[in-house]
């Protein structure tokens, strides 16, 4: 092992020592649901005079409403800015005339909701740091959202207590490299006990930082399996936008958005709408880009991965990144969130896939597990046609299907957990956007044709996907 590149990642308590012993740094903590975890480690280690102006947790309502505020939910992203809005301010009316030209101020806050006493409430919270790099500097931000994943109360404290220390830690000393940031986050944790599923940097120090790429560390570096990014191109809390709503959701490569693309979404919307009592403004619509599809080349290319999410949000729809290669692994990702209806958008192609008892070999029920939790709450299947190269049209109701699986796709399709899309456009069949692709690069102007008018836009003006002038 090359010993330059090793690097030994240092413990919590250590961080906790080195932030306490450095001069530059003073400030507050204010915690919210799961006690003082974070600045107990700052008491623990010793030395906490040198960093902490004050700590507190205004836990009854009406002392918090007092403090930062009412508000409709009180763990809430909302309510973490307000908190330290307040208390960066309070900060330099009080500290900034005695010591503001020596001392790099910051308040970490947190609010939270740990495990109740029944285990009958969703276990998450919001954690924030706002801080100065040097005295007098306009500070920046980074704000995230976990979820608590240890099934105890203490334990829950205890994970808590050791990403605040860690984002702290971070916010001081790497801040220059977000990347290693978020890796370093779940340093002395693991996945199953903490997960991250947004973060966001903001301010003057990272002005050259594109909170969609650290969206992708997110789930690339194991933090979240999945993370969204919304229809304007902002960071967004799967959770808060997902809660109770019915969800449509396609897969794909989106290199580019093409024809196909919108009109399967088209073609589902429309079917989905006649499944369900919902109304068109109440669906969450969702293109989603796996992991296993950004790395089929080896490695993540990050200017195309952007131009993928730019497209996407040209044509007005939200980027769900995910490591969820199964579909039924995306269901129940899915249903976390909500008990209302989901339907997936796929073709032909993918369907076939989903036949293929390969995939499943890691369940002990095998195929039949795997449709047994895609299938487990309101969910259906919107099939698109495909047309091969011959003209052949496979459509649901002739696709070929494994002979030893036939009476298992004939029962789904007869309970309705698949539907075909029925209304399509037939000139769409014979757009690909490998071929679209091809022809950007070729500088073959027809591929203008084969895509919306606003993604054509958006390619030409951006270069993406190798377009030349």
């Amino acid at each position: 092992m090359d010993m330059d590149s090793f690097q030994v990642t240092p413990a919590i308590s250590e961080k906790a020592i080195k932030i306490n012993l450095d001069k530059r740094f003073y400030g507050t903590f204010a915690e919210i649901g799961a006690g003082q975890e974070v600045a107990r480690w700052f008491f623990r280690v010793g030395g906490a005079s040198g960093t902490l102006a004050k700590t507190m947790s205004a836990y009854d309502m009406a002392f918090s409403d007092a403090i930062y505020g009412k508000g409709e939910r009180y763990v809430s992203q909302p309510r973490l800015q307000n908190m330290l809005d307040y208390e960066f301010a309070l900060l330099l009316e009080r500290l900034n005339a005695k010591r503001g030209e020596t001392t790099s101020f910051f308040v970490f806050a947190d609010t939270v909701s740990a495990r109740n006493f029944l285990g009958t409430n969703e276990c998450h919270g919001w954690l924030g740091i706002k801080f100065q790099l040097q005295p007098g500097a306009h500070p920046s931000e980074i704000v995230m959202h976990v979820n608590m994943l240890d099934k105890e109360n203490l334990q829950q404290q205890e994970a808590l207590g050791m990403i605040g220390v860690n984002l702290t830690y971070g916010a001081f000393y790497l801040h220059a490299e977000p990347e290693k940031l978020i890796a370093s986050l779940l340093d002395g944790l693991s996945t199953a006990r903490i997960e991250v599923d947004m973060i966001k940097f903001i301010g003057s120090y990272f002005s050259n930082v594109d909170n969609r790429l650290m969206s992708l560390q997110l789930v690339e570096k194991g933090l979240s399996n999945a993370t969204l990014i919304g229809a304007n191109g902002d960071v967004l809390q799967p959770s808060e936008v997902f809660h109770k709503k019915p969800i449509l959701i396609e897969r794909g490569s989106f290199r580019p958005v093409t024809l196909v693309n919108i009109d399967m979404l088209d073609g589902a919307r429309s079917q989905f709408l006649s499944d369900t009592d919902v109304r068109q403004d109440e669906i969450v619509e969702l293109m989603e880009i796996t992991m296993n599809n950004l790395l089929s080349a080896g490695t993540i290319d990050h200017r195309d991965f952007l131009a993928r999410a730019d497209v996407i949000n040209a044509v007005g729809k939200m980027v769900l990144i995910s490591n969820y290669a199964e579909y039924y692994k995306l269901a129940a990702y899915l249903q976390r969130y909500t008990k209302n209806q989901i339907g997936l958008v796929l073709g032909i192609p993918a369907l076939k896939e989903l036949f293929d008892v390969k995939y499943y070999d890691a369940l002990d029920g095998g195929i039949l597990e795997s449709f047994g939790r895609l299938f487990k709450n309101d969910l259906k299947l919107y099939v698109y046609p495909f047309l091969d190269s011959s003209g052949q049209l496979s459509t649901l109701h002739n696709v070929w299907a494994p002979e030893h699986l036939k009476h298992l796709f004939k029962h789904l399709l007869e309970n309705n957990y698949f539907e075909a899309i029925e209304n399509y456009h037939k000139d769409y069949l014979t757009i690909f956007s490998r071929e679209v692709l091809a022809k950007i690069r070729t500088h073959d102007r027809s591929w203008e044709t084969m895509v919306p008018p606003e993604v054509a836009t958006c390619i030409k003006q951006e270069c993406f996907f190798g377009y030349r002038p």
